[in-house]
């Protein structure tokens, strides 16, 4: 299977995507760094994580078969206690900060956000708002998977982030 079809994306275009949709996903093996990081630290914790996960990954041949994600363990408040990742082909050997993890299955409910990082905030909001409408109950995992690897030179918004929501 491919990590598109692994991903659930596999025959939906980006603009199907771009409205909500009930999914059901498969799990996936990671390799992620955790922490509870204030929400204002998060770009720091972001850039040093994927530094450690590039070195790990690379030193032990591991190979990854998706984009980076951030999956949060709970709503963000003030903090987030939040794993970020890729999803591999096989597990990881624990190295440092680095750990071998797992994006859950079952029923999501997800969506493509169109642009900048700073609206993911009003993203998870309009989602949140949507899942209630359909008489759905949040469940305890929601992740970002970051579609589109940003670089300093780009224009904010052709980044594309996929929410994901488990629903009850």
């Amino acid at each position: 299977m491919s990590p598109v079809d692994r991903a659930g994306l596999h025959g939906m275009d980006t603009n199907d995507r771009l409205e909500p949709a009930l999914v059901e996903v498969e799990a996936a093996t990671t390799a992620i760094v955790r922490d509870v990081v204030p929400v204002a630290e998060l770009t720091g914790f972001f850039d040093r994580a994927f530094t450690l996960l590039a070195g790990v990954i690379s030193e032990q041949g591991a190979t990854i078969v998706g984009p980076a994600f951030a999956r949060y363990h709970g709503e963000p408040t003030e903090t987030a206690d939040v794993e970020v990742g890729f999803a591999t082909a096989s597990a990881v050997r624990a190295d440092g900060e680095v750990r071998g993890g797992s994006l859950p299955g079952g029923r999501v409910v997800r969506v493509v956000h169109a642009g900048g990082f700073d609206g993911l905030g009003a993203a998870w909001e309009r989602l949140r708002s949507w899942i209630d409408e359909q008489g759905l109950t949040t469940g305890p995992d929601l992740w970002e998977v970051y579609l589109t690897e940003p670089s300093p030179e780009m224009d904010p918004a052709d980044l594309r982030t996929e929410l994901n929501w488990s629903v009850g």
